[in-house]
């Protein structure tokens, strides 16, 4: 990474440089592109780790002069450049910082969510229905990292934008309202955060179905705040029910794997088709069922009266998401860990 230092007096009378990242009066540039600016070097550090060093010659385009056009032809040619060039940019770093809360890394996708969220803006203007996904971004990482109070902001723009625009997707109200009821039962208002996962469910279900995983997502975070109130009946029924989606979820992915290679030509083409089956599973999907299954196996197994036969359909679940992700080892240490009391508990709950 290269940094270089700015120098106050050689700036051009009234021009004012801003930290990308908190808009702060900057004192350091990138030396690669030369048009980033930030406070300091742990701001500078911060970005490069998350998204700048994916677009730093991407930006030029962007951030130089434009060139003097002859026609109004050219003008608006340069324009749509500008704007597609804005838009491919906010795709990038929505994915970008989506993987990083995917990979749990709450701080890095800060940086990436801050420019989608930027560029979405210069795109689509400042009350658009397109700001909401980078402002649920900036809204989870900032839950994840303990900042209550400016994901609440992050949110309270998201809710707004929802507002005024009734038509926005079930698929973006849920993923709202999902955060909404994480940032209440963070801050212990359980009645507050029922309703609103209650209706990151509802959300759901219609955009995806109601047994999708989609919806185990909300499923799953009722469950915790019951287990917070100690009302281990009702939480152990929506544990149970998230187990439940994933576990047919996962058998229906391998039910396909297997009846797509005992075709003729797909045996032919094994090798082939086994890179290509780990699409079924994306990474998102991935990503939430290691964190549900994982907590809800723990939970079980730590009960001071466990249940064998809910014991062994985690397990079972868990062992074929590695093998869907293609992580042999860990899917057969599961079938390993399990005990003749966990078959027999397995097989009297139909798991496969």
């Amino acid at each position: 990474m290269e940094t270089e230092a700015l120098v106050p007096l050689a700036l051009p009378r009234g021009q004012k440089l801003h930290c990308e990242l908190c808009l702060a009066p900057a004192t350091v540039r990138c030396g690669r592109c030369g048009v980033t600016y930030y406070c300091d070097v742990e701001h500078q550090s911060a970005d490069w780790v998350s998204i700048h060093e994916k677009i730093c010659s991407l930006l030029l385009p962007l951030r130089t002069a434009f060139p003097f056009y002859n026609s109004e032809k050219e003008r608006k040619h340069g324009q749509e450049q500008k704007i597609s060039r804005e838009k491919f940019l906010a795709g990038l770093t929505h994915t970008v910082a989506q993987n990083f809360l995917f990979e749990g890394k709450h701080e890095d996708a800060i940086p990436a969510a801050l420019h989608s969220l930027k560029f979405s803006i210069s795109v689509y203007g400042s009350d658009s229905v397109e700001l909401v996904p980078a402002y649920l971004i900036l809204a989870e990482a900032s839950l994840g990292l303990g900042h209550l109070p400016q994901g609440e902001e992050y949110l309270s723009q998201a809710h707004w934008i929802i507002l005024k625009n009734p038509h926005s997707s079930s698929a973006t109200q849920s993923n709202l309202h999902r955060n909404l009821g994480l940032l209440y039962a963070a801050r212990g208002n359980f009645e507050e955060s029922l309703r609103h996962l209650a209706n990151d469910v509802y959300y759901a279900s219609c955009a995806f179905g109601t047994n999708s995983v989609a919806v185990s997502g909300g499923y799953f975070h009722m469950a915790n705040v019951f287990f917070r109130q100690n009302r281990m009946d009702i939480a152990d029924s929506l544990y149970t029910e998230v187990v439940d989606i994933w576990h047919q979820h996962f058998c229906h992915l391998i039910d396909l794997q297997y009846q797509t290679l005992m075709t003729p030509a797909a045996i032919d083409m094994l090798s082939e088709e086994v890179e290509t089956a780990d699409e079924t599973l994306n990474e998102k999907e991935k990503a939430e069922a290691t964190q549900m299954l994982g907590a809800i196996l723990e939970m079980r197994e730590q009960s001071a009266r466990p249940q064998l036969a809910k014991i062994a359909k985690v397990v079972h679940a868990l062992a074929m998401l590695h093998y869907l992700t293609r992580d042999l080892p860990k899917a057969s240490s599961r079938v390993c860990d399990k005990s003749p009391a966990d078959d027999e508990a397995a097989a009297q709950t139909g798991a496969r």
